[in-house]
């Protein structure tokens, strides 16, 4: 009879791409992922693998039987969430955030998925919100949380919180008082471009506006940009009360701009096929603890019981 733990064995090989690395994931050793792979081949008559390569490559059969236990492995997690308890459910949940969530609130997230769920493995991963959707959409990622710059059917997506932004610059840089639109775009814009979420809800702002940058350098990693801003080299869109404290201290000044720019509106967003009482816990957590207006958040400790006499 087939068991999830043949299962497992032969699913993370052809994930991570070899036995041992299979074993390490499963805490095991290497013999015993073996074996589980073997038991498989004997129960259906078939090589799975094709022991003719250094590397641990799937045959034809072994991509379907690869493909299977992805589906009934997750829908063995499903049924362990649906009518477990939180504390046991032990998987890993693979999510994506952009830099501005990672830099001001992701860590609080962490922190309450540890402690409403201790044994799930959160695996964050930081990217533009573009090469996120792509991941997942090609079942790399279990959840993103992304700028709602992606109308897609396949990946349903659920408000978080949003970003006021604002139009910034070196001090000094342009005179003081208010500015039109159409007068920025005569200078040097500092954008995020088509990778970034952000940098296409605004770029089809601005077209719409007719507005067209006449010089435009495209920085798709946020701290440069705001780096970058600092030095002065152009004028950038960036967020408002997280960068407060740089306003403060006299390293951005925040240009009036007419018209003001709209907020950016974050979204959690997930496969559709792919129904999960987990992650639909977790995108509660992150609405609740969703926070752009300071960066880099502490996470509270936990109280700790008093010291007896």
């Amino acid at each position: 009879m087939m068991t999830f733990k043949q299962l497992e064995a032969l699913y993370w090989i052809g994930q991570l791409g070899g036995f041992a690395q299979a074993a390490r994931k499963l805490h095991t050793s290497q013999s015993a992922v073996s074996k589980r792979v073997h038991e498989l081949e004997q129960l259906f008559d078939t090589p799975l693998f094709d022991r003719t390569q250094r590397t641990a490559r799937l045959t034809e059969k072994g991509e379907e039987m690869f493909m299977l236990a992805r589906k009934l492995l997750r829908e063995r997690d499903a049924a362990v969430e649906q009518f477990g308890k939180p504390e046991v459910i032990e998987r890993r949940l693979r999510i994506g955030v952009t830099e501005l969530t990672a830099m001001t609130w992701l860590p609080r997230l962490v922190a309450l998925v540890r402690e409403h769920y201790p044994k799930v493995t959160l695996e964050p991963d930081v990217d533009g919100s573009l090469p996120l959707r792509d991941k997942l959409l090609a079942d790399g990622l279990d959840l993103i949380i992304v700028p709602d710059a992606f109308a897609d059917t396949r990946l349903p997506a659920t408000v978080v919180g949003q970003v006021d932004s604002a139009w910034m610059c070196r001090p000094g840089t342009l005179p003081a008082g208010s500015v039109r639109l159409h007068e920025l775009a005569g200078q040097r814009l500092l954008v995020q471009g088509n990778a970034s979420g952000t940098g296409r809800l605004y770029d089809a702002w601005l077209r719409e506006r007719g507005v067209e940058p006449a010089d435009s350098l495209v920085v798709s990693n946020l701290v440069a940009l705001i780096g970058l801003t600092i030095s002065g080299l152009g004028v950038s869109y960036l967020p408002r009360q997280c960068l407060a404290p740089l306003v403060a201290t006299g390293q951005l000044a925040e240009i009036d701009v007419q018209p003001p720019l709209p907020p950016v509106p974050y979204v959690a967003m997930v496969q559709g096929s792919h129904r999960s009482a987990l992650v639909a816990s977790v995108i509660m957590l992150a609405q609740s603890c969703c926070d752009f207006k300071r960066a880099f958040q502490a996470v509270q400790a936990a109280p700790q019981p008093p010291v007896g006499l």
